[in-house]
């Protein structure tokens, strides 16, 4: 079933051609991801198809009978509400039943109110709606819903924006980078959540390890044409390299010709034949064919660093806390010259708060942090720049230096530094309110390298970059011979830049993990499984001889009724999806009965399928 058609879609911001002529549609089931560099678009498309924005040209139509949720980089809630009415904000009498029963469950009510709310939830059959959201709330660390949104950080906003359009489960869904403010444990849940999902999904994000687990399909935007991709990440690699070679092969080809056709003009008498005059006139198209550019911008990291000294950053016994949490609890580390250091953990474990202890913006409680004299902090904060809007992007450099050394004693100007960071002499004089999020965060970036640090402070850089930078920082940070710590949630980032983390694991503990991010996560998650058989198995181990078998039979007998079930489940299942996707004449209210009956039935097999697998397991 086709849930959206974009025809033609062209939007303009002045002179400024955005994009053009986009026509492209999405089917029921379609997981798309929308890949492009920063400042092509990509924000804007989903605003326009989320109908926040909207075209200069083009339509965009939607089916009639499906739902449209939409999570921008924006948070747009409403701040003067509270979490648990900024949740539950529709008007839907389901919705409404909810939010009276976890209003009674968070404020408190007598016995009447409450059998009253379970009444109403029981009416609207509201209760696995309601289990789900608490689950959605529970994985993205959303609590005391009674608090008012304007108390957040920006990344609490952030998550409740994103569990308020999961919440509302959508038949389509638009996501402008999701994965932006979630710890790693929130972004694997996230990752397995929309991967397990049947809705339909366009969105934006830079995790390349969550676009290739979650995503079918690539949208790329490349030089103001859009390419489809019928794949995962890695087969849109494979194919836009391929693409990129033909590209360059028939430039090479058309520059041949063009040299060939300019040595004969320049050895003719001009218009000597009609078959010659014909032959010049044919010039100015191979001149154009040959002349085309097909400039990468890649963004080109070559800033020189302080000479860095044998000692740099050591802590000693350094203790930490806040009312509500434990950062340190008497953490000792040196780090050695050239370490590069990943940094893990869940929100709000510490880890922006240790940042700030070494750079010195926040004191320890106890304990002791020394600094090598040689030592040059460059720090990379979530915060951004502190510019005004009113600022030209070529004044922001300039304010830093008109000349910038780099390696071997060269030096290249302002302009051309900016150049370098993939900001093109037309952006030059631009206010920063035109740049985009990765746009700032480029330029962020840039003013942080440019004073020569060599000891690079990153937390959270990958946010808002598009994967093309992101390769780029990439390659300068495994180079780069000074000290590295950044914080990410971004997997293939830590993995690559990281040769040990130290995962931030709350109450003041910090383990010290040698290898990469994936790595370790492996081990622990081999670890849990083991500890979780481990608890289900005191019953057995300290059982008789006697009574091993008549438990281990028991096991057997229930996982051999549940395969039955199961088998007989997914064919009921089978015949319903026949009727649905054959229900062209069926009344309404026969397609409503019989798609209710197949969530249930969803939802029953797999809860039999995961006993199932338990017992497998423990068999």
């Amino acid at each position: 079933m086709n849930f959206l058609s974009v025809e033609n879609l062209s939007k303009r911001f002045g002179e400024r051609s955005i994009f053009q002529n986009f026509t492209f549609g999405l089917n029921e089931g379609d997981k798309v991801a929308l890949v492009a560099r920063n400042g092509t678009g990509k924000s804007t498309l989903l605003k326009i198809l989320a109908g926040v924005d909207s075209q200069d040209e083009g339509r965009v139509v939607f089916n009639k009978d499906i739902t449209v949720g939409y999570l921008s980089q924006e948070h747009g809630l409403d701040e003067e509400l509270t979490i648990l009415e900024n949740l539950f904000a529709s008007g839907n009498a389901m919705i409404q039943a909810i939010r009276r029963y976890e209003s009674i469950l968070e404020n408190g009510g007598d016995g009447d109110e409450m059998q009253k709310a379970i009444d109403l939830m029981d009416q609207h059959n509201a209760w696995d709606y309601e289990s789900k959201a608490r689950q959605i709330l529970g994985k993205l660390n959303i609590h005391n819903l009674n608090r008012k949104v304007d108390r957040l950080s920006g990344g609490e906003k952030r998550r409740v924006a994103l569990a308020r359009v999961l919440i509302s489960e959508p038949d389509l869904l638009f996501l402008d980078e999701p994965t932006n403010h979630l710890d790693l444990d929130m972004t694997e849940w996230l990752e397995d959540y929309l991967s397990r999902s049947r809705g339909t999904l366009l969105m934006v994000t830079h995790d390349r390890y969550f676009l290739e687990v979650v995503c079918n399909e690539i949208l790329e935007i490349d030089h103001g044409q859009l390419y489809r991709y019928k794949g995962s990440f890695s087969y849109f690699l494979e194919k836009k390299a391929e693409r990129d070679a033909e590209r360059e092969a028939n430039l090479d080809r058309a520059r041949n010709l063009m040299r060939r056709e300019l040595e004969w003009i320049r050895k003719s008498p001009k218009a000597r034949t009609t078959k010659a005059k014909a032959r010049v006139d044919r010039w100015d198209d191979v001149k154009a064919a040959a002349s085309q550019r097909w400039d990468e911008d890649e963004m080109q990291l070559e800033i020189n660093i302080e000479r860095l000294g044998s000692k740099t950053v050591e802590l000693h016994k350094v203790k930490k806390a806040w009312p509500e949490v434990r950062v340190l609890n008497g953490f000792d580390y040196v780090f050695q010259r050239g370490e590069k250091v990943g940094i893990a953990g869940r929100n709000g474990t510490g880890k922006t708060t240790f940042l700030n202890m070494i750079t010195g913006k926040e004191q320890p409680d106890s304990g002791k942090i020394t600094i090598g004299d040689t030592v040059v902090f460059g720090y990379y904060t979530q915060e951004g720049l502190a510019f005004t809007e009113q600022q030209r992007v070529i004044d922001i450099i300039r304010g830093i230096a008109d000349f910038i050394p780099l390696a071997k004693g060269q030096k290249i100007t302002a302009a051309q530094m900016l150049e370098r960071f993939m900001f093109d002499r037309n952006q030059h004089q631009d206010f920063v309110y035109k740049l985009s999020g990765g746009e700032r965060r480029r330029l962020h970036l840039l003013t942080i390298l440019m004073k020569n640090p060599n000891f690079l402070i990153l937390d959270e850089p990958t946010n808002d970059l598009d994967i093309y930078a992101m390769a780029a920082l990439e390659d300068y940070l495994m180079q780069y011979p000074g000290c590295l710590l950044v914080v990410s949630h971004d997997r293939y980032f830590l993995d690559k830049v990281a040769n040990h983390i130290l995962v931030f694991q709350g109450e003041g503990e910090v383990k010290d993990i040698i290898g990469n991010y994936s790595e370790w996560r492996a081990q622990e998650l081999v670890k849990q499984r083991a500890e979780k058989k481990e608890f289900t198995e005191p019953a057995t181990t300290k059982a008789t001889s006697a009574e091993k078998p008549k438990s281990l039979g028991k096991e057997k007998n229930e996982a051999a009724k549940l395969e039955k079930e199961i088998s007989a489940l997914e064919a009921e299942k089978a015949n319903i999806e026949s009727q649905l996707g054959d229900s062209g004449r069926m009344p309404l209210d026969q397609i409503t009965v019989l798609s209710a009956k197949l969530g249930e039935l969803i939802s029953e097999i797999d809860s039999k399928t995961e006993r199932w697998l338990e017992l497998s397991e423990s068999l």
